[in-house]
């Protein structure tokens, strides 16, 4: 996007946003790197007043000029730096996360420093030099700052700027699409069983290729794997192909499976896509290049209903008109060598699919926390302590401590709440109910399921 017209609008800025003794400076576009790093800090400063109610006749008007329909022209003239203005002299914070999105997707030096000036001026926050989107979002999160009127027409029109097919993800639906940002990726829209096309996306698998324990020979033991125990079959997902694939289609002891890994938040699931409903086919999931609170947001490319990966609900499209919930499927966490040991008659994901990559996002790019905007944290433990999560028959929300339960277990002591007790299997741990029927748990980072079940009971608490 061209910029016209922008020293006199930055001078007016920095001089609306002169929040110290000292004249503040332009603020630099940060790179790539800063960009994608995010970490929210321990505590926030108390939140802005926010008006209630429609926005002004003027702002309205000038929210429209930046980003209604003509938002994707290329070019900014005098109507957006006036419209600019009225925006950051509004006293508005709630048009602070259209500005954020733009920032988002914004590859352009003098516009990042513009939004990013405008945003703190409306947040009274003192300007940063590096992550001001991080920073910017991780407020408005953590604040629960509202919507402005008409954020999804808005942001649908900001986002399709990148990637154009998200004209038909960006619906109304029941999610929060405040917390839905670019992943930094685009989405991956191939038809059912084409996965082995290339695509300017995270690809996912259907149908993957699988070999015996026993020609697995490129597994070490001590390669991290995702187990299924499906119908009386096991199959193990080693995550180096899980990290460059995140998303699998798969066919285990008789079932449809869909099998999402989100590498931000450790969190290999798998839910059942059989059983449909009559005039429903079986969802076939994508990673859609977006995501909600730093966990992947997939969808299904059949009929573009976006669920929520964490919990399998459909939350927008005809998939949610039809109130369609995934029933989910127990993953171990354990290491190739225990669970072949454990289960010697399993199939393994074929080396293949793994593009010749080898990636280890939790102990490289991940190592520090996370690095897209979440907000609050809940204190009980550290952001990337492991957890095995389960929703219990009476619907609560439990997690139990990895390294704390597998001890607990060794010892010979019970772990467990209501009906749901773990076990080990193969070296990792199984939730099951006292029919030692298998209940759906599966292990995540701290951050990520006490974010999307908060208040969650924390065991051993």
């Amino acid at each position: 996007m061209t910029i016209y017209s922008i020293p006199g609008l930055l001078v007016w800025l920095v001089a609306t946003a002169s929040c110290g003794p000292e004249p503040t400076a332009p603020v630099e576009a940060p790179t790539a790197a800063q960009l994608s790093v995010s970490r929210a800090p321990d505590s926030f400063p108390p939140a802005p007043k926010v008006p209630d109610g429609p926005l002004s006749a003027e702002l309205a008007e000038a929210v429209k000029t930046l980003f209604g329909d003509s938002v994707g022209t290329g070019t900014w003239g005098e109507e957006h730096i006036i419209a600019l203005q009225t925006v950051t002299s509004s006293n508005d914070p709630r048009v602070v996360w259209l500005l954020a999105d733009m920032l988002r997707i914004s590859s352009e030096e003098r516009l990042r420093s513009l939004l990013s000036l405008a945003s703190f001026v409306l947040l009274d926050l003192d300007p940063v030099r590096s992550d001001q989107w991080g920073v910017i979002t991780n407020h408005l999160i953590a604040w629960d700052i509202p919507a402005p009127p008409g954020y999804l027409e808005y942001k649908r029109n900001i986002f399709t700027l990148v990637v154009p097919e998200w004209e038909r993800i960006f619906q109304p639906g029941d999610v929060d699409w405040r917390l839905v940002t670019w992943g930094g990726v685009g989405i991956d829209n191939r038809a059912y069983d084409t996965t082995d096309e290339p695509c300017n996306c995270i690809p996912a698998a259907d149908n993957p290729a699988v070999t015996s324990a026993e020609d697995a020979k490129w597994l070490d033991d001590d390669d991290v794997v995702f187990g299924l125990a499906v119908g009386g079959q096991f199959r193990a997902y080693p995550r180096q192909i899980m990290e460059v694939r995140e998303m699998v289609n798969d066919t285990l002891g008789g079932r449809d499976i869909g099998m999402p890994y989100c590498t931000l938040c450790a969190s290999a699931q798998a839910y059942f896509t059989d059983g449909m409903p009559d005039g429903v086919d079986r969802p076939v999931l994508r990673t859609s290049g977006l995501l909600i609170r730093s966990n992947k947001l997939m969808y299904d490319v059949n009929s573009y209903s976006v669920f929520d990966t964490f919990l399998g609900d459909a939350v927008t499209g005809p998939l949610a008109e039809r109130k369609i919930v995934l029933p989910q499927a127990g993953v171990v966490t354990t290491t190739w060598g225990e669970w072949k040991h454990a289960h010697p008659t399993t199939t393994v994901l074929a080396m293949e699919l793994s593009l010749g990559r080898d990636f280890d996002f939790r102990n490289g790019r991940d190592a520090d926390g996370p690095i897209f905007p979440i907000g609050d944290l809940d204190q009980r433990m550290s952001v990337h302590d492991d957890v095995v999560g389960v929703i219990t028959a009476s619907g609560k929300a439990i997690a139990f401590p990895v390294e704390a339960a597998r001890a607990a277990l060794e010892q010979g002591e019970v772990v467990g709440f209501e009906e749901v007790m773990l076990r080990l299997d193969a070296g990792g741990l199984r939730a099951v109910d006292g029919d030692n029927n298998d209940v759906g748990g599966h292990q995540a980072f701290w951050f990520a399921w006490s974010q999307f079940h908060p208040g969650t009971l924390l065991w051993g608490e």
